[in-house]
């Protein structure tokens, strides 16, 4: 019987398939790190949160500055710095105070965050207490450049000094240096747990450092891809934490698993150098040891990406129980929060 042409050119490629010896990849070599495709960009879906941008009707705070702060803490330094004053601060009424470290990028207005767009939004909404909040940038000599978005300042400033070093010279500059000067020209409330710090990288372990060194001064931590790594000593965090009496603190963290994360292109890695895995175990040791504490883990990259989605969140979090009034009566308190004349 005849074969039909192409059934026979299918038996024959079957044929020849079989024959065809099975490829395998390399093996790999003890210790080397396995081909990766190409990272994709991660940080693609997180976008600017509304109350990121200005609403119609919601009054605008006033930002004030710039400032300059010489350092006794750290002798032939200055640190620049910015205040905003929301637009219903009434100096017969006693403010909360938010100090936000790297100020120049929180506060930028093409930045990621836009921290006082977000403020003039929610405390309009009475979602969080009106509040004074501080910008101030890393410590430079005169002669130093100011940091700017593309260049923080790790390179030509005091920033990894300042910000990655486990001592209380920080909190010296926040609260011997910086505070004095806003108590006399502001009526801000001197009851720590009115007082918040925060920060994104080394700004952010500075923020804890300033709390866990100074609790009676500072109760609130926001932390962004904190650098709680071995840069001058931060993984020790979690170990100083379990074994320290508990202090009174609120802190919430936020990082993604591709922030930096020590494997290198020859296997090598260095879990002490590891950005997502030491936020988790600081997240872990605060939370054996009873903190109040709340967390995001995403899928950024080292930056602030993803705090341009939760930033807003961070703080309704951290300032949850600021005085509210649940008299049915009370039509001041369920109105929005107006500008002050």
């Amino acid at each position: 019987m005849r074969l039909n042409l192409a059934v026979l050119s299918l038996l024959l490629a079957a044929a020849a398939l079989s024959q065809t010896p099975t490829t395998t990849a390399p093996q790999q070599q003890r210790g080397q790190r396995p081909a990766m495709a190409e990272t994709p960009n991660t940080d693609l879906y997180y976008k600017l949160a509304a109350d990121a941008a200005p609403q119609e009707g919601v009054p605008k705070g006033a930002i004030r500055g710039p400032f300059t702060l010489p350092s006794e803490a750290y002798p032939g330094t200055q640190h620049t710095y910015w205040i905003y004053v929301p637009a219903q601060y009434d100096p017969a009424t006693s403010a909360s105070l938010m100090i936000y470290n790297d100020g120049q990028a929180f506060m930028n207005p093409d930045g990621d965050v836009r921290a006082q767009l977000v403020m003039d939004n929610l405390i309009y909404r009475r979602e969080i207490p009106v509040m004074i909040a501080v910008f101030i940038n890393p410590g430079r000599r005169p002669d130093q450049p100011e940091p700017t978005l593309s260049n923080w300042g790790d390179r030509d400033t005091n920033r990894p000094t300042e910000y990655n070093t486990l001592d209380d010279k920080y909190a010296r500059v926040i609260v011997d240096e910086l505070l004095p000067k806003l108590y006399k020209d502001y009526n801000i409330s001197k009851d720590p747990e009115r007082h918040g710090i925060g920060g994104s990288s080394s700004g952010a372990i500075a923020a804890f450092t300033v709390a866990w060194e100074r609790p009676n001064q500072f109760r609130k931590v926001l932390s962004n891809v904190g650098s709680f790594t071995n840069i001058r000593g931060g993984h020790a965090y979690p170990d100083i934490i379990r074994k320290n009496e508990k202090k009174p603190l609120r802190v919430f963290l936020v990082d993604g698993r591709n922030d930096n994360r020590a494997l290198r292109a020859d296997g090598t890695y260095d879990q002490t150098r590891d950005w997502f895995y030491q936020n988790v175990r600081m997240q872990q040791a605060l939370t054996e040891k009873g903190y109040d504490v709340n967390y995001s883990w995403g899928i950024q990259r080292h930056g602030q990406k993803m705090l341009q989605t939760v930033f807003p969140e961070m703080l309704r979090w951290l300032w949850r129980d600021h005085g509210v009034s649940t008299d049915v009566h009370d039509i001041v308190e369920r109105s929005f929060n107006g500008a002050k004349q």
